[in-house]
Formats: structure tokens, C-alpha cells, sequence
């Protein structure tokens, strides 16, 4: 009897560890799944690695201290776009609001779709960079040979001065990067399909 219970001791523990186990990687796939969404969360909200901040209003506080800021433009491999800023550099003072525009064209004889990314440089000064309006908060769709203007309205927050770690930050570098959207790949028409079709028979 003592030989029988140890045994069902055995299955019973290695049952247990099965369990644990299945447990815990069913924890870390969920974790790794969340992980995406909370750190862009975080990176919004505290501005780490140069995230800039979206706001619904300007502000309304308006210093005499001036900054420049600078754009640059960039598209990934896979994107058949031209895409500049329509200014190099302007300067402001700290809690203006400025509106300023890239230009975007589609250099592809079909229909394309991008999506852009952004940061600013310094990578602290994002937490004060805030964006009101701007075209990358949504994916953008242009025809072939479509030119669009693309426009961002944004203000430098006054706090940015009183921060140890940008107070003396006179010049930030809005930065973008086109990459490709999955709407971009062109679909084949009907008759090019037909012709296959009767190309294999």
C-alpha cells in the first residue's frame, strides 16, 4: 500500500508542475502581447525616447524665451513616396502654437498607403513637444502621382524651461518616417487574372 501512494505522490507532483508550467507560459504570452501597448502607453505619457505629446488644445501661456526646432523627413524601403519638410527650421517662442507642413508625393503609377512614425531629439525635450493636429495620427492614402501637403500644429511646453534636463535645450528635431501600410501592395484586376488563368490552361 505504502509503494501504491508514493506512486499516486509522483503523478500527483509531476501533474502539479504541468500545471504550473502551462501556467506560467500562458502568463508570459500575455505579457508579451500587452507589453507592445503598455510601453507606447508609457512612452506617451512620460515621453521616453523622444515620444512627442498629443494634446486638444494650445497653450496658454506664451514666454518671450525663443527655441528652434528643425523637421526632417524620411521614408522606409518599400514606399515609392517623395517626402520633405516645406521648412527646414523655424523659430518660435516657448508655448506658441506654430502651424508648419511636410509635403508628401506618390511616385508610383498605383495607389499607395503610409503610415509615419515620429520622435524628437533631444529625446528629453518630448515630454514639452505637443502636437494639436497632425497627420500622424492616422494613416495616409495617395493616388499616383498625388501630392498632398501634410500639416502639424504644435507648441513647445513652458515647462520645458524648468526642467533640469532641457533647460538649456535651444534647438529640437521633429523627425519622420513614412513606412509602408499593408493597403499599399497594388491588386491584380480581373482581366490580369483572366489572362493568367488562360496563360496555365
Amino acid at each position: 500500500m505504502s509503494t501504491s501512494g508514493a506512486g499516486n505522490e509522483g503523478k500527483l507532483g509531476n501533474g502539479t508542475i504541468v500545471t504550473v508550467c502551462l501556467t506560467f507560459v500562458i502568463a508570459m504570452l500575455g505579457m508579451a502581447y500587452a507589453a507592445v501597448p503598455l510601453y507606447e502607453m508609457f512612452c506617451k505619457v512620460t515621453g521616453y525616447g523622444g515620444t512627442t505629446q498629443r494634446v486638444e488644445q494650445a497653450s496658454s501661456v506664451i514666454l518671450d524665451k525663443k527655441i528652434k526646432v528643425r523637421f526632417d523627413a524620411n521614408t522606409a524601403p518599400g514606399l515609392p513616396w517623395s517626402f520633405q519638410p516645406v521648412q527646414r527650421e523655424i523659430e518660435l517662442r516657448i508655448g506658441e502654437t506654430v502651424l508648419v507642413n511636410y509635403r508628401a508625393r506618390n511616385d508610383a503609377s498605383f495607389e499607395t498607403t503610409g503610415q509615419a512614425t515620429f520622435n524628437v531629439t533631444p529625446a528629453a525635450t518630448g515630454a514639452y513637444f505637443n502636437k494639436v493636429q497632425c497627420f500622424c495620427f492616422t494613416e495616409t492614402t495617395l493616388q499616383p502621382g498625388e501630392e498632398m501637403e501634410m500639416p502639424v500644429l504644435f507648441f513647445i511646453d513652458p515647462a520645458i524651461v524648468d526642467a533640469v534636463e532641457t533647460k538649456n535645450v535651444h534647438t529640437i528635431t521633429l523627425s519622420y518616417t513614412f513606412f509602408p501600410h499593408e493597403k499599399t501592395k497594388p491588386v491584380a484586376s480581373a482581366s490580369d487574372a483572366g489572362g493568367e488563368a488562360s496563360k496555365k490552361l
